[in-house]
């Protein structure tokens, strides 16, 4: 098998299994208990939380741990919307989130709130001067993504967290296709609420966490006991959170070298596509990216197709975000960034990893270039 889909998830790194095992059997205790077995649990958990704060240049007590990244976005949306709501209704975000994002927000006009989505140019940027245009006196938050994650497009999250510094409005970033693969700080980026995930940098499913600046006004969504410094009710699953802060660790301590790795077979994958197969075009080429990510669309043939050979090939690539495979409608993001419905439904997103080599590539182009050759021919709007 060829794994082309990392922005999907990614195979869990080895030492984080290793780190796991033992918090699955005999350390096994909850951690809110008193006894041994339960303080073991509980000094687990602090290091944990110690070492993912350090990894992105956080203080522990500014890291809760979540069960993925989509709860973190919705911690961080929902619970600042509530608590600053006697201030404002007012949100800004993006046309290209993510729909954990995107979802929230129209989630939140049922309740009164007033929510601006600004659009991205054609190669997918957001103009941190059309942010500015469009705050108002009720605007109590943003939430705008680090990394795209169909096009890998990285936004410049700078820009627009000086921006929302400088109006005293609370700022969101979903980092959950940015950290492992390129540099993230989030005191430099001036961001006071950052969603991460396990599952996309070699760590476990079912585990996230959410950066929250000191002092920044949020409310649980989950209430019950007094876990995770009162935000986020329930039992804490100490496996995955070691996890969780080992894969971490391990990505952002080597992430020049894995970084570098992965940008060089993504553009190996581009050069040896664009030189071998006519009419495609990639999506974002002239945006910072990611190093991981290509967005390719093929003219005149369905992107479903191509995944399904793909497949036929034991070849793992994907169409955009896997949470909305099996949706009949075309990609959110590529809409907003000027695709016609055909263009956008001829997009395959490649993401490299790892443990990805060279000759996967090829094998990769190989396969896509008799791919495409056979279903232009059956295509009723391709001309040779």
């Amino acid at each position: 098998m060829i794994y082309l889909d990392h922005n999907a998830t990614t195979p869990i790194h080895p030492k984080v299994f290793d780190a796991m095992v033992p918090y699955l059997k005999e350390h096994f205790g909850n951690a809110s208990s008193y006894y041994r077995v339960a303080r073991d649990a509980r000094a687990a958990i602090d290091k944990a939380r110690k070492k993912t704060a350090e990894s992105i240049g956080a203080k522990p007590g500014e890291i809760v741990f979540t069960s993925s990244g989509t709860e973190s976005d919705n911690l961080a949306i929902r619970g600042a919307a509530h608590a600053l709501r006697k201030k404002g209704n007012h949100i800004i975000t993006s046309s290209i989130e993510h729909h954990a994002v995107l979802n929230t927000c129209k989630d939140l006009e049922n309740e009164g709130f007033h929510i601006t989505f600004v659009p991205v140019d054609s190669n997918g940027l957001i103009d941190p001067g059309d942010i500015r245009k469009r705050i108002t006196s009720k605007t109590i938050l943003l939430s705008i993504m680090l990394a795209n994650n169909e096009t890998g497009v990285i936004q410049p999250v700078n820009d627009i967290g000086t921006i929302a510094r400088e109006k005293g409005i609370i700022f969101h970033t979903d980092a959950v296709q940015a950290v492992g693969k390129i540099p993230v700080q989030a005191d430099k980026i001036s961001a006071d609420l950052l969603s991460f995930s396990g599952h996309k940098l070699y760590g476990p499913k079912g585990v996230g966490a959410l950066y929250i600046k000191k002092e920044t006004p949020i409310i649980p969504i989950l209430t019950g006991g007094h876990h995770e410094h009162n935000l986020r009710a329930g039992t804490e699953n100490t496996a995955a959170v070691v996890g969780f802060a080992e894969a971490v660790s391990i990505a952002v301590n080597s992430l020049e070298e894995k970084s570098t790795h992965m940008a060089a077979l993504r553009d190996r994958l581009e050069k040896r596509v664009m030189e071998t197969i006519d009419d495609i075009k990639i999506n974002g080429l002239y945006a910072p990216r990611v190093p991981n990510t290509s967005s390719i669309r093929f003219s005149s043939i369905d992107g479903e197709s191509i995944l399904l050979h793909l497949d036929l090939n034991d070849i793992c690539a994907s169409s955009g975000s896997a949470c909305t495979t099996g949706s009949p409608e075309p990609s959110h993001v590529l809409s907003a960034m000027g695709l016609t419905l055909m263009d956008a439904q001829g997009t395959v997103r490649f993401s490299t990893g790892n443990e990805n080599k060279e000759d996967e590539i090829d094998r990769t182009v190989e396969a896509l270039i008799e791919i495409t050759r056979k279903l232009r021919k059956i295509s009723s709007t391709y001309r040779f």
